[in-house]
C-alpha cells in the first residue's frame, strides 16, 4: 500500500512539475559548465616581408609609377578608373548573369544552410504521433471464436543530448567558418571573372586597332603593288619584283583575317561572361584614327595605357585582409581546426535525456482522460567501449586535414604575394620595353622611306623594299602586343592587391 501512495504522489501534477524543473535545472547546468574539447583556433603565422621588392627596387624613376603610400585605397568598382562606359555596363552584369557566379551563390547558400542544421543539434527533439489499430484476436483453443479490439495512442516525446564536451559548438564553428570560406570563394570568383572579363574586353579593343592596322597597311601594299606592276610592263622590273610585292601583300591579308577570327571568338568569350549567347552579343568597334606624325593607329585604349592610372600598392602584411582567396583558405584553416575538436570529443561519453508522455486506451472518444494517462522521463549514458580504432582513425585523419589546409593557406599567401611582383615588374619593364619599341617603329618606317625612294630611282631591288616593309609590320605588331601586355598587367595588378576587397566583408556571414 506504501509503495502504491508514493507511485500516486510522484504521478501527481504537482510533484510532476517539481520533476520538470529539476531536470530543466539539471540541463542548465549541463550546459553552462559543458567544456569544448580540442584546440582552440589560432591563426598560424605566413610569410610576409615589410614592402614589396619591385617597389623598393624602383627608385630609378623609369617605368610605372607607384601611387604614393598615403593615396586612398583601391574602390569596390576597381573597374571605374579606365572610365570606359561599356566596360563598366558588361562588369556590372557580371554579378548579375554569370552563370558560375550564380553557382557559386548557390553552394554559399548551401553552406549557411549546412550552418543551421549544426545549430540544431543544441535543442532538444520534440516529435508528436497518434495510432490507431482495429482487430480480432482469437477467443479459443480452436479458433473459431474471435472478438474485435481497438487500441488508440496519442502521445507526445522529446529527447535531448547536452553539450557537454563540446561536439555540436565545434561542428557550428567548422560549419560557421566554411560558410565564411564559401563567401570569400564566391567574392573570389566575382573578382576573378571580373577581371577576365576586362581583359579580355581591352584585348578585343587592340584587336581592332590590329585591324586597322592592317587595313591601312594592306592599302599601302596595293599602291606598291600596283607601282611594281606598273614599271614591270614598262620593262623597268622583273616579275621577281611583282611576285615579291604579290606575296606581302596576300600575306598581310592573311594575318589580318586571323585577327578578325581571334576579335570574334573574344567577342564571344565577353557574351558568355556577361551570361548571354554568342549570338546575341555584339561590341562595335570604337573610333580609330592615324596619327599624321608616327603613323600609328589611336584609340581610347592606347591612350589609357600611355597615362595608366595609379594604384596604391600598401604594404605586403595588409595583402592578407585584401585577398578573398586568402581569406577562404584561412576560414578553411579554421573549419579544420574545429573539426579536431568534434573527433575529440567522440571519445567521451554521450549524455541523452528523453521524455514522453499521452495517453493510451481502447476508447477513442475518451482517449484523452486521466485515468489513460501515461508518462516518462529519465536520463542514458552512452560510452563506446571498443571500435576497432573507429575514432583514433577520425581523430588523425582531423588532424591531418588541418596540417593540409595550414600549408594551402602559405602557399595561397605565397602564391599572393608572387601575383603582386610580378605584375609590379611587369608594368614597369613593359613601359620602358614599349618606349624602346616605339623608336624601333620609328626607325622601321625611315626605312620604308628611304628604301622605297632608292627603289624608285632604281638604286635597289624590290626585295630591300619589301623586306623593310616587313620589318616595319612586325615591329608594329610587338608594339600592339606590348600596348595589351600592358593593360592585362594593370588589370591584373589591381585583381592580385584584392580589387578592393576587404576581409570585413565576411566577417558577420
Amino acid at each position: 500500500m506504501e509503495l502504491e501512495k508514493e507511485m500516486s504522489n510522484m504521478k501527481s501534477p504537482l510533484n510532476l512539475g517539481m520533476t520538470q524543473k529539476l531536470i530543466a535545472s539539471l540541463s542548465l547546468f549541463i550546459l553552462i559548465t559543458g567544456c569544448m574539447v580540442g584546440p582552440d583556433y589560432t591563426k598560424p603565422e605566413s610569410q610576409s616581408a615589410p614592402s614589396y621588392k619591385e617597389v623598393d627596387g624602383n627608385t630609378s624613376g623609369d617605368g610605372w609609377k607607384i601611387a604614393e603610400p598615403n593615396e586612398q585605397g583601391l574602390r569596390a568598382k576597381w573597374w571605374e578608373i579606365y572610365k570606359d562606359p561599356t566596360l563598366n555596363e558588361l562588369i556590372n552584369k557580371v554579378d548579375i548573369d554569370n552563370q558560375n557566379i550564380i553557382a557559386a551563390e548557390a553552394q554559399y547558400r548551401q553552406a549557411t544552410a549546412l550552418l543551421t542544421q549544426a545549430r540544431a543539434a543544441l535543442f532538444p527533439t520534440l516529435t508528436a504521433n497518434g495510432s490507431g489499430t482495429r482487430g480480432t484476436v482469437n477467443g479459443g483453443n480452436n479458433g473459431n471464436f474471435s472478438s474485435v479490439e481497438q487500441t488508440s495512442n496519442a502521445n507526445l516525446g522529446a529527447s535531448w543530448v547536452p553539450d557537454i564536451w563540446g561536439q555540436a559548438r565545434r561542428n557550428i564553428e567548422s560549419s560557421g567558418a566554411n560558410a565564411q570560406a564559401t563567401a570569400a570563394q564566391l567574392d573570389a570568383l566575382r573578382l576573378s571573372t571580373q577581371a577576365t572579363l576586362a581583359q579580355t574586353y581591352f584585348q578585343l579593343r587592340i584587336a581592332d586597332m590590329q585591324i586597322k592596322m592592317y587595313d591601312t597597311t594592306i592599302k599601302t601594299y596595293e599602291k606598291s603593288l600596283q607601282i611594281t606592276q606598273n614599271q614591270y610592263n614598262a620593262g623597268i622590273v622583273t616579275q621577281l619584283d611583282v611576285a615579291q610585292a604579290s606575296t606581302l601583300l596576300e600575306s598581310t591579308v592573311a594575318l589580318a583575317i586571323d585577327v578578325s577570327l581571334s576579335r570574334a571568338q573574344l567577342e564571344h568569350a565577353i557574351a558568355v561572361l556577361v551570361g548571354q549567347t554568342p549570338s546575341t552579343f555584339t561590341l562595335k568597334a570604337q573610333e580609330l584614327s592615324i596619327d599624321p606624325k608616327t603613323g600609328l593607329v589611336v584609340s581610347p585604349v592606347s591612350k589609357l595605357v600611355a597615362e595608366l592610372p595609379d594604384v596604391p600598392v600598401g604594404i605586403p602584411s595588409t595583402l592578407l585582409e585584401r585577398r578573398p582567396d586568402i581569406a577562404a583558405a584561412e576560414r578553411q584553416m579554421a573549419a579544420a581546426n574545429a573539426k579536431i575538436g568534434v573527433a575529440v570529443a567522440a571519445f567521451y561519453p554521450t549524455l541523452t535525456i528523453s521524455a514522453a508522455g499521452g495517453y493510451q486506451g481502447v476508447d477513442l472518444p475518451n482517449l484523452l482522460s486521466m485515468p489513460l494517462r501515461y508518462w516518462s522521463i529519465g536520463p542514458a549514458l552512452a560510452q563506446p567501449l571498443f571500435d576497432g580504432g573507429l575514432r583514433i582513425g577520425a581523430y588523425k585523419q582531423a588532424g591531418a586535414v588541418y596540417d593540409q589546409n595550414v600549408a594551402l593557406y602559405r602557399q595561397t599567401v605565397l602564391a599572393a604575394f608572387q601575383n603582386v611582383e610580378d605584375n609590379l615588374v611587369a608594368l614597369r619593364m613593359l613601359q620602358s620595353e614599349s618606349k624602346s619599341q616605339a623608336s624601333a617603329v620609328k626607325h622601321a618606317q625611315d626605312a620604308v622611306r628611304i628604301s622605297t625612294n632608292q627603289y624608285k630611282s632604281g638604286i635597289i631591288t624590290y626585295l630591300d623594299v619589301a623586306t623593310s616593309q616587313a620589318a616595319e609590320l612586325s615591329n608594329e605588331r610587338i608594339l600592339m602586343s606590348l600596348l595589351n601586355r600592358q593593360i592585362a598587367a594593370h588589370v591584373g595588378l589591381i585583381t592580385s592587391l584584392g580589387g578592393g576587397w576587404d576581409v570585413k566583408q565576411i566577417a558577420d556571414k
